[in-house]
């Protein structure tokens, strides 16, 4: 029996707690919020706002209240308090609603819902602008201390398909509280605003609100439409490339380091791509990095251009886009080759000058003659005489040829002789007189017959 008494107790306790849940849930009847309103308080930005309905029944209980986003994109979410800030896109309009809930872990009670709209603002259809893009980029601001680092936004857009030409557009932007209208368009040949260019904005490089960018215009024709846009700051940041991109090779290392970005955001949140080109084979190498150093064992016979590209890390924001590559550094044994092909040159050229001077010595001295001296052969004295071209003897064998048949038998003799004797020339070729003393034999014969 004493030991049963604690248990009832813990039962009888459970058992009051739990009808204390409930019975709330069965009594209390949720009347929906009065006097909801909505207005507009900004570019894209609406201020929800609610009362309490004054005939709900107080009780000790908690009540909240839901909110449903029914137009231009649907969403919802839960609040205590009777206001609620939104910031949307309002050129398609918006509407909302709102209801009293009560719930806990046993029970859930809504009541009806109230809603509220605010209408899409006037204008003809296709008049308004379309393609609408935009990016930011950070520069370093020398001076100022306060703000360092100043960003600039540039957007551009297309004419609406139906816009009349008059029609003149005009940009605006809002991040946090502050907005600023355009100061600097580009224009079309019709003369008409396509893009705009701020040099210096409001906007924080390392800020997480939205950007909002409103352009309306304006024709004598028709009502042109106004439209409206949010651009997530890290889906349209344009990172600058890392800075002071160095390259050198020793051996078969390529070692690379480099600077960060200009950024507000410290080097500790940069992820960095390394571009490796081989430009001799072709071959392209990707490597991911987190630090600003890199090294790779490359082929010391190959030339390389190197790049660097980075992007802020998903430590420090949301991943967003990675920005240009730098500058191509080039490195390599390529650099040298003007070099080794002069050289080349001027060795082969001081080759062919000494063989030409060897060359000419050589003739000069007559050193091949003694260095490799000919070696005889029998000759041929009918041969020689033909094949030799010697003009002197052709004139004396003519010469004597013509004594013959004019004098008398015997003077070919004679004049062979007086050659002999008197030209020198005769004496240097005994086979060559040999053969004319046949020919002068031959000859007197002939003058007998």
């Amino acid at each position: 029996m004493i030991i049963m008494t604690p248990i009832l107790l813990i039962l009888l306790g459970a058992t009051e707690m739990l009808q204390a849940d409930l019975l709330p849930a069965e009594k209390i009847s949720l009347l929906p919020p009065v006097n909801f309103t909505i207005k507009v308080t900004g570019l894209a930005q609406v201020l929800l706002h609610w009362e309490p309905n004054p005939d709900q029944e107080q009780r000790n209980v908690n009540l909240e209240y839901q909110v449903k986003i029914n137009a231009p994109k649907e969403d919802d979410y839960e609040t205590r308090i009777t206001e609620s800030s939104c910031v949307t896109i309002l050129h398609q309009g918006f509407s909302a609603s709102v209801r009293t809930i009560l719930q806990n872990d046993h029970s859930f009670l809504a009541s009806s819902w109230v809603s509220a709209e605010v209408h899409a603002p006037p204008g003809s259809p296709g008049t308004s602008v379309v393609n609408l893009t935009c990016t930011t980029n950070t520069t370093a601001d020398n001076y100022s201390h306060l703000r360092p680092y100043q960003v600039s936004l540039h957007c551009t857009w297309l004419v609406g398909t139906d816009a009349p030409e008059d029609t003149q557009y005009f940009l605006y932007y809002r991040y946090g509280s502050w907005t600023e209208e355009c100061k600097e368009y580009s224009k079309d040949i019709l003369e008409r605003n396509i893009a705009c260019w701020f040099p210096r904005t409001f906007i924080h490089s390392r800020g997480r609100d939205w950007l909002v960018v409103l352009i309306n215009g304006s024709s004598k024709h028709t009502a042109i439409k106004p439209f409206d846009q949010l651009f997530a700051l890290h889906t349209i940041d344009q990172i600058n490339p890392p800075l002071n991109v160095t390259a050198e090779i020793e051996g078969t290392r390529l070692f690379i380091q480099w600077e960060k970005p200009v950024s507000a955001f410290p080097i500790h949140c940069f992820d960095y791509e390394v571009k490796i080109h081989n430009t001799k084979n072709g071959y392209l190498q990707i490597e991911k990095m987190m630090t600003n150093t890199f090294i790779s064992i490359i082929d010391d016979l190959s030339k390389y251009d190197v790049q660097v590209r980075a992007a802020v890390s998903s430590m420090c924001r949301e991943a967003g886009l990675w920005s240009e590559w730098s500058q191509p550094i080039y490195v390599g044994n390529d650099e040298q080759k003007p070099l080794r092909k002069w050289l080349l040159f001027v060795f082969m050229a001081t080759i062919c000058l000494i063989l030409l001077i060897l060359s000419l010595i050589c003739r000069i001295c007559h050193l091949w003659t003694k260095l490799f001296p000919p070696i005889p052969a029998p000759k041929s004295n009918i041969k020689d005489f033909f094949v030799t071209p010697n003009y002197e003897v052709m004139w004396r064998v003519l010469m004597i040829f013509h004594v013959s048949r004019v004098e008398s038998p015997g003077s070919c003799h004679w004049v062979l002789g007086f050659l002999y004797h008197k030209g020198g020339f005769l004496p240097r070729r005994p086979r060559v007189f040999l053969l004319l003393q046949s020919f002068c034999s031959l000859a007197d014969l002939v003058c007998i017959f």
